[in-house]
Formats: C-alpha cells, sequence, structure tokens
C-alpha cells in the first residue's frame, strides 16, 4: 500500500471507502489495516478506542474481499468503523464504564451491531463511555480518560466522547452512538464532527443496556450514527433503521424524502436562548451568523414564534421521565407512581403535539448542540455540584442538559453539525431538529449546509 493511499484512506468518508473496495482500487483488509495503523498512531494521547479487536476485525475484512470478489455489493461492504463500548458485541466486554461489569462480555450482538456487520462494515472495536453512560465526559474507573483531539486538556463530551475524538483524529470514518440526554449532539458538537440522534424509536434499541439486562425501551433513548460527513450519516441510518424482528412482520419503515433540496427553500427557526440553560456568547453569535447567512441565500429565517412549546415546562417533563429513567435499579432513588408516570406520559404527548403544529410553518428549528464549548476535565466526584463558567457567570453544570431536551422529549430528529471554530481555536456545534420522522430532512440541511459554508475540518496535529 502506498503512502499516497494510506493518507486517502485517514481522510476517506465512508461511502467513499465502500466505492473504492467495490472498484478494487483498495481491498477491505488494506482499509482496515490502515484504520488499525492509524489507532495505534493516534490514540495513544486520547483513549477512544478502549477496546480492541484487530484480529477478529482482519478475518471479517477477508472475508468482505472475498464476497466482493464474488460480486457482492453491500452498502458498507469492507468500512472499518468503532462503535460506542454500551453497545453489544458478541465476545466483547460490555462495561458501561463500570468495574462490576469489566469482565461481563456481550453473548450476542446488538441489533444495529448485527445491521451494520450484515451491512458489511468491519468492527475494530469499542470507544469509550462514562460510567452509566451519566456525564458531559468520557472517564471511567475501568479504562480512565478520553481527551479531546482539539485540547487534550478539555471533554470530547459525553457519554459518546470516545466516538466523537475517534472520528474527529480520522482514525475512523464512521461510529455508532448512543443519545438520551445529547450523547450523540454534544460529543459532536465538541470534537467538530457530525452525529443524528434519530427520531425516537426507528433503530432498535436491543442490544444496547447495561449488562444481563434486556427488557422495555427506555422512552427518550435512541442509537444513531456518528461520521465526518453528513452524507455518511444517511447511509449509515439506511442500515440501522426499520423495526425490530418482531415488529418486521407486520411494518415497515419508509422515510419521507428531505422537504426540500436547497437551502433557499427551508423555512428556519433560529433557538438561541434557552430560559433554563445559559449559552456561550461566541455560540449565540455563530447560531444567528449561520442564520443571516442562510437569509442571505433566500431561506425565510425566524428568530422567535408563538408555536414555540413552554420550554420550562417541557423541561420539567423531560427531567422527570430522564430521572426515572437513568435512577432505575438505584438503592433509595425514588420514582412516580403509575399514575403519575402516565400523567408524565400525557404531558410529553401534549408538547409532542406542538411540535407537530410548529412544524407544519417550519421546517427545522437551528440550536446549539449544548450552551457551552469543550470544557476542561472536571475530575470532582459530586457531578451534581459541579459548575461552568459562561460569559464569565458561573453556571450549573448540569442545567445545560435543557438544551438536549428540546429534541429528545418530543422524539424529534436532530443533527449535529459543525458550525465553525471559537476564537479559541474549538469547535461549535448546532443540532439541526426536525418533524417527527422526517430524519433526512435534517441530515440533507446538514448536508447542504456542508456544500455551502464547509464541514468538518481536522484538529490540528491529526
Amino acid at each position: 500500500m502506498t503512502d499516497r493511499l494510506t493518507t486517502d484512506l485517514a481522510e476517506a468518508t465512508a461511502g467513499e471507502t465502500v466505492r473504492a473496495i467495490a472498484a478494487g482500487a483498495i481491498s477491505a483488509l488494506e482499509a482496515t489495516d490502515a484504520a488499525i495503523a492509524r489507532i495505534e498512531a493516534l490514540d495513544g494521547a486520547i483513549n477512544a478506542v478502549v477496546v480492541r479487536d484487530f484480529d477478529r476485525a482482519r478475518t471479517a475484512a477477508k472475508a468482505a474481499d472475498a464476497a466482493v470478489a464474488r460480486g457482492e455489493r453491500r452498502p458498507l461492504l469492507g468500512v472499518p468503523m468503532t462503535v460506542k463500548e454500551a453497545n453489544w458485541v458478541a465476545g466483547l466486554p460490555t462495561t458501561w464504564g463500570m468495574e462490576m461489569w469489566k469482565a461481563w462480555k456481550a453473548p450476542v450482538d446488538g441489533v444495529g451491531i448485527a445491521r451494520l456487520k450484515a451491512a458489511g462494515a468491519i468492527i475494530l472495536g469499542k470507544t469509550n463511555v462514562p460510567p452509566m453512560l451519566a456525564d458531559f465526559q468520557s472517564d471511567n474507573p475501568v479504562y480512565g480518560r478520553t481527551n479531546n483531539p482539539w485540547d487534550v486538556t478539555r471533554s470530547p463530551g459525553g457519554s459518546s466522547g470516545g466516538s466523537a475524538a475517534a472520528l474527529a483524529a480520522g482514525m475512523v470514518p464512521l461510529e455508532f452512538g448512543s443519545d438520551i440526554g445529547g450523547s450523540i449532539r454534544i460529543p459532536a458538537g465538541f470534537c467538530g464532527v457530525y452525529g443524528h440522534k434519530p427520531s425516537y424509536g426507528v433503530v432498535p434499541l436491543r442490544g444496547h443496556t447495561p449488562p444481563g439486562l434486556e427488557g422495555s425501551d427506555v422512552p427518550v433513548a435512541v442509537v444513531g450514527p456518528m461520521a465526518r460527513t453528513a452524507a455518511d450519516l444517511d447511509l449509515a441510518l439506511g442500515v440501522l433503521a426499520g423495526p425490530d424482528r418482531s415488529e418486521a412482520v407486520g411494518y415497515s419503515l419508509n422515510f419521507r424524502p428531505p422537504r426540500h433540496d436547497h437551502l433557499a427553500d427551508y423555512r428556519v427557526l433560529i433557538l438561541d436562548h434557552h430560559p433554563l440553560a445559559a449559552t456561550d456568547e461566541e455560540i449565540g453569535a455563530a447560531l444567528n451568523g449561520l442564520g443571516d447567512r442562510l437569509e442571505d441565500l433566500g431561506a425565510r429565517v425566524d428568530r422567535q414564534t408563538d408555536l414555540l412549546p413552554d420550554l420550562v415546562e417541557a423541561q420539567g417533563v423531560y427531567g422527570a421521565i430522564l430521572n426515572t429513567a437513568m435512577t432505575r435499579g438505584q438503592p433509595g432513588a425514588r420514582s412516580p407512581s403509575a399514575h403519575d408516570w402516565m400523567g408524565l406520559l400525557d404531558a410529553q404527548l401534549a408538547v409532542r403535539r406542538l411540535w407537530a403544529r410548529l412544524f407544519e410553518g417550519f421546517d427545522v428549528v437551528l440550536a446549539p448542540t449544548l450552551g457551552t464549548l469543550a470544557f476542561p476535565h472536571d475530575d470532582s466526584p459530586d457531578m451534581f455540584a459541579r459548575t461552568l463558567l459562561l460569559n464569565g457567570e458561573t453556571t450549573s453544570y448540569f442545567s445545560q442538559i435543557a438544551w438536549s431536551g428540546v429534541a429528545t422529549l418530543a422524539h424529534l430528529p436532530a443533527t449535529a453539525a459543525p458550525m465553525g471554530l471559537s476564537r479559541g481555536g474549538l469547535p461549535m456545534g448546532v443540532q439541526i431538529i426536525g418533524p417527527y420522522l422526517e430524519d433526512r430532512t435534517t441530515i440533507a440541511f446538514a448536508g447542504l449546509l456542508e456544500r455551502e459554508f464547509g464541514g468538518f475540518v481536522k484538529p490540528p496535529g491529526y
């Protein structure tokens, strides 16, 4: 393999890699070996790929090459990738960052993993998370801390922090994360990559659970793709989405096409303020600057509307549902009564209906992925006592989850995309929120932004 080819692979998208393998310009084994070499060369200072399965990956790559030689063509055939540690991959540890589970290995592949493998993806290993996926950082007692490739003294985000860091550093072109409180969108924003939180329910959650547990889906949790381009998000979502086997006997998923093909045709709402979460002035300025550029292209851009649900009330409902899901099984945890729980679901439905009405007049809502830039690592054990410094003022650490809850409570698709760099050289991200089950609209809008204004850029040194 030539040095030129190695360089091309380091920058190639998943789609480009598939096409190169199908055309015979590169083999799946060469692509896999090149990705392994990048992980071994680059991951020391980052610690993103914490579970490595290189021998089985090379075996899978050889099988992919044999399939290509037989004339087979699959959406991800030969693409090397990593996946978030919380996903079940048969034979690999699945600890969720908890020491008590460090010896547990998944007996089977989760649904998403099985679909990725069936599409031809080569799973190289797994990327780091915080304990129980419950932090804006990715540091745990099993694997240690993951650092941000843009500044190793800062968080890459959480809980899919290892995923975003591996993408940004150029180790792999594709990742598989999860999101209940911004866990795809926040790391994507912190590391300057793309991530898609699907509409609730469109990608099965089976096989994304703590060790030994398999039951009802968490009401606001999703799994979805992360990448360095919007096109790769769309490619991966096409592989991942669709009902689980027990539902597939009766129905299938058919996403609507994007609402528009040109930015000028979009009706855009800018949401730059949340009453419960502070926003860094640079992020707010970048978001409004993006709105100005869209207006210059002919898009209709509004910065306020009476159609927006009450964000304070909605956050209260989201917080109660999230707290119930995250504390399930914890000793001493308080939970709502069955009737109170049903009341929360009623309130959630009311919010969903308000969003559906809003999207009759708008196509997308643009909001920050989080109100802060990637922040310095914080090891303080009491997460709820942590603070962030925004615009010269101290603010609560976890109040920022309100930005995640905007889309999550209402089951809406939200695509995180790069929005340029701060004055200090850190990535800023925008989340593109769209109508329920219109995931292709938010991904397509991200792709149009990428084409018009630029997208992923490599961190210095990578």
